[in-house]
């Protein structure tokens, strides 16, 4: 008998529970920061909450379908691994993790966030819970199943982190190193639905029973399960090669903006440091440094207001 239909009546309330909560206090600390003059940004607040609806909407509307069907739950599990997770990052500011980070345990956590480590940890949390040991341990146990829902998502949040999050990245990942590390994440994963999608053997003789009642093949199904997810996979991928090809652009024309609104006062603004300014989205701020700022003779922006950027 499945885990959903033995645990129907606690499962939903220990799934959806956090995610409640996490909204209210998402809720209450944007109110926070709203007035202190730092107010999230509409579409920020936006992203979150599309977030939590959408773990909401995977854990309740595939539910049942998800352990009959294969195919049903890797879009449960995509949908909280890469779109919830991809949109809760999207939420986040500085200023609304700030007291989390001011909690010596979780500042130190801040390390797993480095592309070098958020990359591997994800990819290994992704196949391990693919093995069918650990896959039909989940499906079997409904603790097991928690764990493995939390660690899809707070791997996928601490993945999209590196490219989206408010963290300070190291300086070398930089909009070529942010394309390699799509290409890596989204090959990862591409890998695994090929997988999914071409092996004609078993993998989880759990969906039998689901497979025979929904009159599907079970290799059928579990092509298709890989199929949903190599076509998830290469939306996602095109959607983040735009974003990253427009932030470029648009870092690009900033950094001349700054360069040549520089020169045109006089003041001493290397590429390097202007290029450091733009990335971190500190280009206005450097910008109104210049603004203000002394005649090159007493000051320049090259050694002091761009250094710290």
């Amino acid at each position: 008998m499945s885990i959903l239909a033995t645990s129907a009546a606690i499962e939903p309330l220990t799934q959806l529970l956090p995610t409640a909560l996490l909204s209210v206090f998402y809720g209450k600390r944007s109110r926070t920061l709203a007035r202190q003059g730092r107010a999230v940004p509409a579409w920020r607040q936006a992203c979150f909450y599309a977030g939590m609806l959408t773990i909401a909407g995977a854990l309740t509307a595939l539910g049942d379908l998800s352990d009959e069907l294969l195919t049903a739950h890797m879009v449960e599990h995509l949908l909280l691994g890469d779109i919830a997770s991809l949109l809760i990052v999207l939420g986040l500011t500085g200023p609304l993790i700030a007291p989390i980070l001011r909690v010596k345990f979780f500042d130190r956590l801040r390390v797993l966030a480095h592309p070098l480590i958020a990359f591997p940890l994800w990819a290994i949390d992704m196949y391990v819970w693919h093995l069918p040991f650990f896959y039909e341990a989940a499906l079997n146990h409904l603790a097991v199943h928690l764990l493995e829902h939390a660690m899809f998502l707070g791997f996928g949040i601490n993945m999209w982190m590196c490219l989206f999050g408010p963290l300070p990245m190291p300086r070398w990942f930089g909009n070529a190193a942010k394309l390699g590390y799509i290409v890596a994440v989204r090959l990862t994963a591409t890998v695994l639905g090929n997988v999914f999608m071409w092996s004609g053997h078993v993998f989880y003789p759990f969906y039998l029973h689901g497979d025979a009642a929904w009159r599907v093949s079970p290799i059928a199904d579990q092509n298709l399960a890989g199929a949903v997810m190599m076509v998830e996979e290469s939306i996602l991928t095109l959607g983040l090669f735009c974003w990253l090809f427009l932030r470029t652009a648009r870092e690009n024309e900033e950094r001349q903006d700054l360069l040549d609104f520089a020169e045109s006062r006089g003041v001493a603004l290397s590429e390097e440091r202007a290029t450091r300014a733009v990335g971190a989205g500190r280009g206005p701020a450097l910008r109104r440094r210049m603004e203000t700022s002394a005649p090159p003779s007493e000051q320049s922006v090259g050694s002091d207001s761009a250094g710290g950027e």
